[in-house]
């Protein structure tokens, strides 16, 4: 068989070309596009990517953690180091598309600068906002921070508050 042959052969059966074109009789139509092998191996990559960058984490990410995991931030659920394209997001909530970032003395560079704008404008342009905060503004202003995150959820995804936050008496005048 020429080489030609054994590549479109080949094509055929990674990429599973649309549309049953250069399929053979009785093989399903409009299969996958892409090699499955490939994907395989670059999720696992991801995965463990993540799971190596949950391992190591900073101190700032263990306190955000904290307030966000186990949906105890206003009952929104966050992700820890989720994959987005080429980039891993921090932290992630999917009801709000809204990622969390924490960044220490190294992105104040103006290498890691123009990254993590190309960054920013990559999860714009796939509708997520990312919030980035400083390390050292996490022990200094932690409260103005969590009132930060809310706001930005509440605004993008809104959520009730729970009977517990209304003020003293306004249970009664609701019911």
């Amino acid at each position: 068989m020429p080489a030609g042959i054994r590549k479109t052969r080949e094509a055929q059966r990674l990429f599973l070309l649309p549309g049953g074109e250069g399929q053979d009789e009785g093989e399903p139509k409009n299969k996958l596009h892409f090699p499955l092998r490939q994907l395989s191996f670059a999720l696992m990559a991801d995965i463990q990517r993540a799971r190596q960058l949950r391992k190591d984490e900073t101190w700032a990410e263990k306190l955000l953690w904290r307030w966000l995991r186990d949906r105890r931030f206003s009952n929104y659920k966050f992700r820890r180091q989720h994959p987005e394209g080429i980039y891993c997001l921090g932290f992630f909530c999917e009801a709000a598309r809204l990622s969390i970032e924490v960044d220490g003395f190294g992105h104040g560079h103006p290498d890691q600068q123009r990254h993590d704008a190309e960054r920013k404008a990559f999860l714009t342009s796939r509708g997520i906002k990312e919030l980035r905060f400083w390390n050292s503004s996490l022990r200094r202003n932690a409260q103005s921070i969590r009132d930060t995150i809310f706001r930005e959820l509440q605004e993008r995804a809104p959520h009730p508050l729970p009977d517990y936050t209304l003020p003293m008496g306004s249970k009664k005048k609701l019911d």
